[in-house]
């Protein structure tokens, strides 16, 4: 519930720090794909998820099992193929996620270089809602955070102007391999 300012201002040279009390307890993460087909709207696909017992010593992040369920919403969601695009972080590169990969046909998983977050559309997507959702909201508690958040993703789902920026500010383009006449 850390807020993020979206403006502040300093006498040149001095860069200004801004104080927030508490810390960070990780109680929410989420976990979202930019989904592109050509000659279709893009998608956004996206997954919240509450730690409870984030308290206790609970994992505090996504599982592998659910970035799984997350490939299998959207192979199911898509009705296509999934060719992936991860970046590096480590759940991404776990060997079970990583035999679950290889064993399904309807995913080719390629990975981002070891860091570059300007290749990821999805960072463009965590910008926009850290800008447009967050900005300048004293968060009464972790529920009305949440529900900004949804509300912002929900938001963006609708708009795949803004999902085809995400995707143009990383300067990738669609490319379709076509088969060589022989």
């Amino acid at each position: 519930m850390t807020p993020p300012t979206s403006r502040t201002w300093a006498r040149r040279g001095h860069t200004p720090a801004i104080r927030v009390r508490g810390r960070s307890q990780r109680r929410f993460s989420i976990a979202a794909l930019t989904c592109y087909k050509p000659g279709e709207r893009s998608r956004l696909i996206f997954r919240p998820k509450r730690h409870p017992d984030h308290k206790n010593g609970g994992r505090r992040s996504f599982t592998w099992t659910d970035y799984r369920d997350l490939l299998i919403a959207a192979h199911r969601q898509l009705g296509a193929p999934l060719v992936l695009i991860w970046d590096n972080l480590n759940v991404h590169r776990d060997a079970r996620l990583r035999t679950f990969i290889a064993s399904c046909d309807w995913i080719v998983s390629f990975q981002l270089p070891p860091y570059a977050p300007d290749l990821n559309p999805v960072e463009g997507i965590w910008s926009l809602v850290r800008r447009a959702g967050q900005n300048n909201i004293a968060f009464t508690d972790p529920d009305h955070l949440m529900c900004v958040l949804r509300r912002t993703l929900r938001a963006t789902q609708y708009r795949s102007d803004v999902i085809d920026g995400c995707l143009g500010a990383t300067g990738l383009t669609f490319t379709t391999p076509r088969p060589k006449a022989q």
